[in-house]
C-alpha cells in the first residue's frame, strides 16, 4: 500500500513557473511507475507525465511537452513536477498516482494509487 501527498500548488500570473511534489509513504515506492494527471472544472482527467520507477524513462503529453518535467527521488520517496511557461489552460487540480509496474501509462484506470490533488491556478 502507497499514500501519496501532493503539494506545491498555487496561484501564478502566465508565464511563471510552480514545482509540485508527491510524497510517498509506504513500501517499494522505487518500484513504481508514477505519474501526474490534471482535472480542470467541467473536463474530464487527463494525463500528464509519467516516469519509470528508475527514472530512466518519461512520458507526457503533447500539451506540456517541452514545457513541464516530471521526476523522481526514489531516497525522499517524492516525485516532482516542474512546470514552467504556465498558461491558463493549465489551471486544473493536479493529481499523482503510481502503479505496481516498470513503465508508466497513458491511461488513469491503470493506476493503483493516487493522492488527494493538489490546486494549480494560472492566471492571465
Amino acid at each position: 500500500q502507497v499514500q501519496l501527498v501532493e503539494s506545491g500548488g498555487g496561484l501564478v500570473q502566465a508565464g511563471g513557473s510552480l514545482r509540485l511534489s508527491c510524497a510517498a509513504s509506504g513500501r517499494a515506492f522505487s518500484t513504481y511507475s508514477m505519474a501526474w494527471f490534471r482535472q480542470a472544472p467541467g473536463k474530464e482527467r487527463e494525463f500528464v507525465a509519467y516516469i519509470s520507477w528508475s527514472g530512466g524513462t518519461t512520458g507526457y503529453a503533447d500539451s506540456v511537452k517541452g514545457r513541464f518535467t516530471i521526476s523522481r527521488d526514489n531516497s525522499k520517496m517524492t516525485v516532482y513536477l516542474r512546470m514552467n511557461s504556465l498558461k491558463p489552460e493549465d489551471t486544473a487540480v493536479y493529481y499523482c498516482a503510481g502503479r505496481i509496474k516498470y513503465r508508466g501509462s497513458y491511461s488513469d484506470t491503470e493506476y493503483d494509487y493516487w493522492g488527494q490533488g493538489t490546486q494549480v491556478t494560472v492566471s492571465s
